[in-house]
Formats: C-alpha cells, structure tokens, sequence
C-alpha cells in the first residue's frame, strides 16, 4: 500500500537532468521532471512516503508523484512508441533504439567477440570503467532494470558521464533515462558495438541492490543471466566477482555467496578476471579464471578526476578488494587480446 501526503515545495535544491531534489516539510524529496514535469517553489505535490516511512535505504528521500498544478507538463521524450514503466499511473514513451531505421541491420550482427563486462552492484560500475578509460578506450554503461528504474537517480553514473569515464549511457527494459533507451539488453549490447562504437559494455543494475539474505533473493542474481546473453549473441562475458574484506556480514566476506550463487547457474562459459593473488575459492566450475595485476589507473583516474566511490558506506581505503575486483575486470576487458 502507498503512503501518500500532500506538501508544499520549500526549496528547489538541485537538478541532475532528469531527476529534481526538493524540500517539503516532510524533508528531501526527488521529482523526476519525464514524468511530473517542471517544479518550482511554493507548488504543491503529492508525494509518496512509503519508503521512508518503512525506513527503507532508499538515500532517505520521498517521490514525487504528481505536481497539482495542472498547468505544468512532463518534459517531451520524444516521438517514440515504447512505453516504459508499463501500465503504471508513470507510464512515459521513450524513443528506442531499436525504432531507428539506420540501425536495422545492427540487429542481424553478433557481437564477435565484444568484451562484456558484467556487474552485481551498481557500484562496481566505476572502476570497472576508469580501467577501460584509463588506456583511451570507449565504455558504455548499459543499466539493467532491476533495481533503481531512473537513471538520473544515480550521481555515481552522472559523475562518469560528466567526466568521460563513460562514453555514454543505455538504459534497458523499463529503466529508463540514460543518454539512449532499449526495450532489452540484447539490442543495448548490439548498439554500444556498432551504433556507439564502444570497445566494452559494463552492464549492471542501478542503484538499490534487493537482497533478502536468501540464496536466491537478491536482484544482482540477474548477472548470469546477462553474462548468457553476451555470450549467445557471440561476446566475451566477463564476470565480476564481489569480494569483501571488512563487510560485516559472514556471507560477503571473502568471494560474496552472491558471486558463487550466480557462477553456478550461468550455463554458459565466462572470464573470471580477478586481483592476483586473491582466493579463488569454489570460483573455478566451467570458467576462466584470469590473475589481473596491474590495474591501479583505474584507481589514479578516478582520483584525479575527484569521483569518490562507496559500497555500503565503505570507500576503498576500508575495503580495497571489493574495488580491486571491478578494477581487474575493467583492465581484463580493456585489454583482452593481451591475455590470450
């Protein structure tokens, strides 16, 4: 059930293309202008406090639903025929690439070998990618629909984008919000290859991982799935291992149950880059296990560039294996003829 007020909008904080940080005497809300439209002080909105008022980790916000001004109206998103977050009262239509007429024989392709780099957790995304930046190459970020939905929600991803760490976004099934939209994943992938001229694709979800603590109750279960997709479309799937040294939690410690779970139900073969000298525990099955040493410029550029990256409120000075591990990934994909 949804909890719904009604309040009025104090201040007008920030805009971060797309997604609207505001105040109303309930405290920080987004409003998310694809599908409320524009937002000004002293508008009245309906917002939703279902989050917070179960005191979930949703960064302590509440969301825009609607703005009571009938006057204003949600920002044009094109002359496209894709509806995404289907048959919701946010319903909006987005122009995909799969629409583009110039693009018609991109889906008859295979991926030929394309470096598919695929994550469990929305932070993994930075050090996968400053390691292919790193070296002068091209990564496009393809985010998933399994967590978070709107794009703009993330300022890790705003952040690589604005810095060119990125090349550019995809945002695929009902997310929604990235530089261009897809209806799947597979079309994303064919597009960052041919369309965007990628040399890596980084797929991940959002932020907002779901986990129950159960063996399959987690929502970045969804990368053996994805590492079977590049791999039946022809690419190199490429696993990230979730790795923690100082994560409280018993199951995490080490290689994560996430990653072993998720190794295990990939029916397909994939790279398993990983820091040298990490413990491969139960990681072997069907895959390639590959020692990455060298891939501290994943560490530098960001550092350079100033992009502080966290997990679970941990940076990587408390817990540097589990950013070594998207760093080694990153570094595998960006240079993989160098370890065949």
């Amino acid at each position: 059930m949804i909890l719904r007020e009604t309040a009025s909008v104090i201040s007008v904080l920030e805009n971060f293309g797309g997604a609207v940080r505001i105040t109303t005497k309930h405290g920080p809300a987004i409003a998310y202008t694809d599908i409320v439209g524009t937002v000004s002080v002293g508008d009245t909105v309906v917002i939703n406090r279902t989050a917070n008022a179960l005191q979930l980790g949703t960064g302590g916000y509440d969301y825009v639903m609607a703005v009571t001004d009938s006057r204003k109206t949600a920002e044009s998103s094109g002359s496209g025929h894709i509806v995404k977050l289907r048959y919701t009262p946010s319903q909006l239509a987005v122009h995909t690439l799969e629409e583009l007429p110039e693009l018609a024989s991109v889906w008859e392709k295979t991926l030929a070998g394309f470096p598919v780099v695929v994550c469990q957790l929305h932070s993994q995304i930075a050090h996968a990618a400053a390691a292919v930046a790193a070296i002068g190459k091209r990564a496009v970020y393809v985010m998933t629909d399994t967590a978070a939905l709107p794009y703009s929600f993330s300022n890790l991803a705003a952040d690589l984008k604005n810095r060119q760490v990125i090349a550019s976004s995809i945002t695929s099934g009902q997310a929604f919000g990235g530089e261009y939209e897809s209806v799947t994943v597979h079309s994303a992938l064919l597009a960052a290859k041919y369309y965007l001229q990628a040399d890596v694709a980084i797929v991940s979800q959002g932020p907002g991982n779901a986990g129950t603590g159960t063996k399959y109750g987690f929502s970045g279960i969804d990368q053996a799935g994805l590492m079977d997709i590049a791999a039946a479309l022809g690419g190199e799937p490429i696993a990230v291992v979730r790795a923690s040294a100082a994560d409280p939690r018993e199951r995490h410690r080490g290689i994560s149950h996430h990653t072993l779970t998720t190794l295990r139900l990939v029916h397909s073969s994939c790279s398993i880059p990983v820091p040298a000298g990490m413990i491969k525990t139960d990681l072997g099955f069907r895959h390639k296990i590959v020692d990455v040493a060298d891939y501290e410029s994943a560490f530098d550029l960001l550092k350079q560039l100033e992009i502080h990256v966290t997990t679970m409120g941990r940076d990587s000075m408390s817990d540097r294996i589990f950013f070594e591990a998207s760093a080694a990934a990153g570094t595998y994909a960006a240079s993989l003829g160098e370890f065949k």
